[in-house]
């Protein structure tokens, strides 16, 4: 008992050893094991018992050792999608077509390479693709393409039906993609997105739903004006997928006047019988008309708020949302200025030639100013007086302040109702088109490295295009059940919500990994050997000497242990492992002669 009346309970083990002299049976204490170790005392035991003890790790072999983790995300994530059911039927070339997507969000490369790549990962057996040859993977790719309309209609079905879509929003932009070589059937030279000059391109437009997931794409030639793969869409969504009332958001180069204006005559046609509205931004011209003096967008009205809708005659049957950014606004400000100095810096080498007189005559002087004065898309901003011997250049101050006045403001045009859309509505629809945005640099960038395109054929590219925009939908979900809109830049966790919890190996029990130690938890000692009984100069415990034991832990074992040696004389030998409660009245059987055994006693 401890002082607070708790009882205590001691245990210790010793190695003790029974032998015959005459027909008496005597026991000698070999040695103290108390000092040591729980699973120490375990393996003595075990030994005693005649179990044959190999060092850990010892045991296996490690012939080859294969990647998993990442392929068998991405495949539960799938296979939790319906992915392969939304492909189409079970065959070998649904098989390649998954394996190819799944590759795409893991290791995206050529096809040639990711072929190469199946055998040593598990993704290869485990969809019995790793012997994949380069006619299967083309033939899939083809067999995807003619599947491209089923599993289209599958996913707008699913994500821009009016049950799961009550605001009926659609998104759709297009961006472009440069290629190699000199054979493809869809290259042309165009206005690049990537910024790659001097490459032939393709494009691609992709339908998404406001939350930005990917539902359809469409692979247009490379010189493909963006109304005019509108213009293509719209049969898509009202014959393919069969919805006829719809609000579509684009940008002001995709739904311009002329494109609304086909909208409305396709409404109003009896034989469509089609709702589709629009959400989109009017260009600066427009916007500079409306700021007009006696205009309807005022400067005032962004006083007190920074949006108010307002109406003009030119715009009949909708509604505008004027907005204005004041942090746009100095951006707009500041990168002007920098551009227009710019172009000033410039132009001051050939002011300087003229002057010196190296430079001379109208055409010449023309020649060299036209060069550099547009460089930086501010030309607009300069007047200049040109004549055979003189250069004269100044900034035109009252339209640099005329434009000035307009930063920040934006006007957005739709013709839903008030009752089913508010001015604030609107302006998140139209600003949802950045989550299309992410998707490209998903697809193009960040993620699944659409680009450069090798295919030579219009429909390898079709399909390779396809393939990323599943591959696209894939990561679209991965990164929701992440937790996190963008892994490259996360956000921060809000003020006052629980942060959440980073994985650890403790979670990770049941794929094979040992936890961490916990706080507080000793290490591993090695203790010191166990002094014979009987020593001299009695040392004491070197870990704890009366360390508490569960007495359940260690209850008498039901069968006597194997023999250590075989009979030497006509009285059987036993070796036993015998453990007793009460140390002070244990009993040695009449069996344990002249053999070794362990005893654990534990007192209270």
């Amino acid at each position: 008992m401890d002082k607070q009346g708790n009882p205590r309970e001691y245990s210790s083990a010793y190695l003790r050893r029974t032998y015959r002299e005459g027909k008496r049976v005597r026991n000698e204490t070999v040695a103290n094991l108390s000092a040591l170790p729980e699973h120490v005392v375990d393996w003595i035991d075990a030994g005693l018992k005649g179990e044959q003890l190999v060092p850990a790790g010892s045991e296996f072999t490690i012939a080859r050792s294969v990647p998993h983790g990442h392929g068998a995300a991405v495949a539960a994530m799938a296979h939790r999608l319906g992915l392969p059911a939304l492909l189409g039927p079970s065959c070998r070339a649904r098989d390649l077509v998954l394996a190819l997507i799944i590759s795409r969000v893991v290791r995206p490369t050529s096809k040639l390479a990711t072929a190469a790549w199946w055998p040593d990962v598990t993704l290869g057996p485990d969809l019995d693709v790793a012997g994949a040859t380069t006619d299967e993977i083309y033939a899939a790719m083809d067999w995807l393409l003619d599947h491209q309309d089923a599993i289209e209609r599958k996913l707008a079905a699913k994500h821009l039906g009016p049950e799961v879509n009550p605001e009926r929003m659609a998104l759709f932009d297009l961006t472009s993609a440069w290629v190699t070589g000199r054979c493809c059937e869809l290259a042309a030279r165009g206005y690049s997105r990537d910024g790659k000059k001097g490459c032939e391109q393709i494009e691609y437009g992709i339908l998404t739903d406001p939350a930005g997931r990917p539902v359809a794409v469409r692979v247009f030639e490379g010189n493909t004006a963006d109304p005019v793969a509108f213009t293509k869409i719209i049969p898509v969504i009202r014959d393919a997928f069969g919805l006829d009332k719809l609000v579509l958001v684009g940008d002001r180069g995709m739904i311009t006047s002329a494109r609304i204006g086909a909208l409305r005559e396709l409404n109003d046609d009896p034989d469509t019988a089609t709702d589709f509205g629009w959400i989109t931004a009017l260009r600066a011209p427009d916007i500079a008309k409306l700021a007009a003096e006696d205009g309807p967008l005022q400067m005032s009205l962004f006083d007190t708020q920074d949006m108010a809708e307002i109406s003009h005659p030119d715009f009949p049957g909708e509604r505008l949302i004027a907005c204005r950014n004041p942090l746009l606004a100095a951006e707009r400000t500041r990168k002007r200025d920098d551009l227009l100095a710019a172009t000033e810096q410039l132009l001051a080498p050939i002011i300087a030639r003229v002057a010196a007189g190296r430079l001379s005559g109208a055409d010449a002087i023309g020649v060299a100013v036209g060069k550099v004065i547009n460089k930086h898309k501010v030309g607009k901003h300069f007047h200049y007086r040109i004549t055979d011997t003189s250069l004269a250049i100044q900034r035109r101050h009252d339209q640099i302040a005329a434009e000035a006045a307009r930063d920040g403001i934006y006007v957005l045009r739709t013709n839903i109702d008030a009752t089913e859309l508010d001015p604030a509505g609107v302006v998140i629809g139209y600003k949802n088109l950045a989550k299309i945005e992410r998707d490209f640099r998903i697809i193009k960038a960040d993620d699944l490295d659409l680009r450069p395109i090798h295919h030579r054929l219009d429909d390898r590219v079709r399909a390779h295009v396809l393939t990323c925009m599943l591959a696209c939908y894939l990561v679209w979900h991965l990164r929701k059940s992440l937790g996190a809109n963008d892994i490259h830049r996360r956000t921060p966790t809000p003020a006052g919500q629980p942060s959440r919890p980073r994985a650890t190996l403790s979670r990770c029990r049941r794929q094979g990994l040992q936890p961490t130690r916990r706080p507080g938890q000793p290490t591993a000692q090695l203790p010191r050997p166990a002094r014979s009984p009987g020593h001299p100069h009695p040392q004491p415990d070197p870990l704890h000497r009366n360390r508490h034991r569960d007495p359940h832990a260690r209850r008498p074992h039901r069968r006597s242990a194997p023999r250590l040696h075989a009979h030497r004389h006509p009285h059987p030998t036993d070796r036993r492992v015998v453990r007793h409660v009460n140390a002070e009245k244990q009993q040695i059987p009449s069996s344990a002669q002249n053999s070794h055994y362990l005893t654990t006693a534990t007192s209270a």
